[in-house]
């Protein structure tokens, strides 16, 4: 299943998709850091339609043969670039989260880039090791969806 990820470009018509995944609560526990209004539909499709015209955010849709499986995207976040991604539940643990970061990869060139991921998001830490990304510190932050602050590892991938 790896060999058939593809990534492309997210559109409008993706979102609704997209906002669907972000539901899920154990998905939502292992990210940690989500919007306080998370599910609140109208907000997220705003927000997110906002970013996909912001020009220091490259947002794509993660796509195993026609069917959308996730996204991925790099922001800047207090002058960093940062990568995120997020993946539907009933694709994990099938090397999929990896094969799309270094897709991804290969073509973002911004560099530094980091990665945050939850204390106890092991599966997440592993996907940011094996594409080369390196635990540089840790910081602690209010999570919404534990509704407590704890702590995150921050990754960096510097070539």
């Amino acid at each position: 299943m790896q060999n058939q990820v593809q990534l492309r470009q997210t559109k409008q018509a993706d979102l609704e998709q997209l906002f669907y995944f972000q539901l899920d609560e154990e998905a939502g526990y292992l990210a940690a850091f989500m919007p306080a209004n998370h599910t609140n539909k109208e907000a997220y499709l705003e927000k997110y339609t906002r970013f996909l015209h912001a020009p220091t955010i490259n947002m794509q849709t993660i796509m195993v043969g026609e069917t959308i499986v996730g996204s991925i995207a790099k922001f800047i976040l207090e002058g960093d670039a940062e990568i995120t991604y997020w993946l539907d539940r009933r694709f994990w643990g099938k090397g999929i989260a990896t094969s799309a970061l270094r897709n991804f990869l290969a073509v973002e060139g911004t560099r530094p880039i980091r990665g945050r991921v939850a204390f106890d998001n092991v599966s997440s830490q592993k996907v940011l090791e094996n594409c080369g990304f390196v635990k540089i510190s840790t910081d602690k932050g209010f999570a919404n969806a534990r509704q407590t602050e704890i702590v995150e590892f921050i990754y960096q991938l510097k070539q």
